[in-house]
């Protein structure tokens, strides 16, 4: 039998390919965390399982593209706020009101448990697990393919979450590194016994350090332009999106709702902010059909958040003004969005 000739070059070629995908449990500021890294693209993406599985850093040759509100995990950690990748379940967004309509049937949020935030106009927004501990790590590996995670939320297992929200679920959340791209992918297990409505998104803060907020462009891959209420709620009405190929962010913001998404072949609808050289590319799976675009004045990020449905989504779903998803019972929901940066 003849035996292969191993040569130097083969030995360091399988080397390389083996450190290329790295993956592994740390700390910052004490807090446990996973680093993804990706060697040959100089891509690390940092996840903490416990403030809300955020992946709450991402840079690529040592560029920061995720904005956060602190200097340190610590210090974010010490006094909350969104930053990062937050997940917003199990609704994204705002709910008009405390009383909300899942299956033809009225369900009021407690205010007592004071387990959900509102915003300015007092409404119940951004759901119940943005901050969430109770994460369970699953899976942390890396191979020729990619780096990678996974933690799972068993939603059931929460007397306070399921008072609000009374679907038996649990979810799994992957965050998979390669070839320079982030893909988080959500899946949502329906263990009730009836239809589970899908309101989730997420809410990630983006930023291209190569050059000033204002001098930023942006593409909005979007056809539908929803309108809202002065307190920011979807009134029914879709009007024509009137943005163009390409806009400035100088001397506007955006707070708005964006549907009838613009995909492509692969049925992925990407949307990016392009500063000096650098972009930030955000690429949604065709079960996110709904984006909100936010970029603020004087702040230097803009996020770009997938969403399964609009704003307000249970109560308009049951008005029957905007579709919204289910997942019947003992049914899976899966999606990802990617994030691909360039330019760096």
């Amino acid at each position: 039998m003849k035996l292969p000739i191993i040569t130097l070059a083969t030995v360091f070629l399988s080397m390389s390919q083996a450190q290329q995908y790295t993956a592994q449990k740390t700390t910052e500021d004490g807090i446990e965390v996973i680093r993804l890294a990706d060697a040959a693209s100089r891509t690390e993406v940092w996840i903490a399982p416990a403030m809300g599985n955020n992946a709450y850093k991402m840079t690529v040759k040592g560029a920061g593209i995720m904005w956060r509100p602190a200097a340190s995990l610590g210090a974010w950690k010490a006094k909350q706020g969104m930053g990062g990748n937050p997940f917003l379940a199990p609704w994204a967004n705002r709910i008009e009101g405390d009383s909300y309509f899942a299956n033809g049937k009225k369900y009021t949020l407690n205010g007592e448990l004071k387990n959900f935030r509102r915003d300015g106009n007092q409404f119940p927004i951004h759901g119940l697990v943005v901050y969430a501990t109770e994460w369970k790590v699953t899976a942390v590996k890396a191979d020729a393919g990619g780096a990678e995670t996974t933690s799972r939320l068993e939603f059931w297992r929460e007397a306070d979450w399921m008072a609000q929200f009374p679907f038996a679920h649990a979810i799994e959340m992957t965050h998979r590194l390669r070839e320079g791209v982030l893909e988080v992918e959500t899946v949502i297990e329906n263990l009730s016994s009836g239809p589970m409505p899908v309101s989730v998104g997420y809410h990630p803060y983006y930023r291209v350090p190569d050059a000033p907020r204002d001098s930023w462009q942006v593409h909005v891959a979007a056809k539908e332009h929803v309108v809202l209420s002065p307190k920011l709620v979807p009134t029914g009405e879709v009007k024509a999106a009137a943005l163009g190929e390409v806009m400035k962010l100088a001397g506007t913001q955006l707070d708005d709702v964006f549907t009838g998404l613009v995909r492509g072949k692969d049925g992925r609808a990407v949307f990016w902010v392009h500063g000096a050289k650098q972009r930030v590319a955000v690429e949604y799976g065709p079960n996110y059909p709904v984006s909100v675009v936010y970029a603020p004045a004087g702040r230097e990020f803009i996020c770009f958040e997938p969403m399964s449905g609009v704003t307000n989504a249970f109560n308009l779903g049951h008005a029957g003004k905007f579709p919204l998803q289910q997942i019947p019972a003992g049914g899976v929901w899966r999606e990802s969005f990617w994030v691909r940066p360039s330019g760096f």
